[in-house]
Order: C-alpha cells, then structure tokens, then sequence
C-alpha cells in the first residue's frame, strides 16, 4: 500500500536548480523531473552530491520555488543522482501541469 498523502504523477520536465551542494559549495545544474504531485517531485540526474534539508530553488520554463531535499538516493543503488523534494509554499505551483487531469486520465488507462 502507498503511504503518500499525494497523487503523484509520472512527468519529464527538464528544470534548472541552484543552491548548495553537500561541501556547502554553490553549485547550478539542469535535472529531469521524474514525477510530480501537488507539493513534490522526485528530480533525477544530479550531478552533485546534496544533503536531505537543504533548501534548492528549481525553475521550469518561467517559475520559480523553493524546494527542502526530504531525501536523496544512495550512491550505488538505482536511486542515485534521484532526489525528493518538497515544496515550501502551497501556494507555489511551478510544473504546466494539470494533476487531476492527468491522475484521471492514468486512471482510465
């Protein structure tokens, strides 16, 4: 059973994030959004290491927000280069997307 309080939907957007990396150096990359729901996302291909609580700013096309690492992916595994993150602002919805829509359409699929 899925624990997430969240419909998450599968996407593959390519965003632009900046902020601190795990030796507290500044550091700008593109990634891959692998999928989103209204208050995270899961970004894929980092290229530098950061740590969970971090604060990144993550821009798609023209918005902007800030985003708290809730996780990062373990080197070696699948899961590296991935990350979760976790809006700060409810109010902030940066991803061209319709959810509900989509989640409805997935649903009939």
């Amino acid at each position: 059973m899925d624990r997430r309080r969240n419909r998450r939907v599968a996407a593959f957007l390519t965003v632009r994030i900046w902020g601190v990396d795990a030796k507290s150096l500044p550091f700008t990359q593109h990634a891959q959004v692998r999928n989103i729901s209204d208050r995270g996302a899961v970004l894929q291909g980092m290229i530098r290491p950061v740590k969970a609580g971090v604060i990144l700013h993550v821009q798609h096309e023209e918005g902007q927000a800030e985003f708290r690492v809730v996780w990062v992916g373990k080197e070696g595994t699948r899961r590296q280069g991935e990350i979760g993150v976790k809006s700060l602002s409810s109010e902030t919805f940066i991803w061209d997307v319709n959810l509900l829509h989509c989640a409805q359409v997935v649903g009939k699929g």
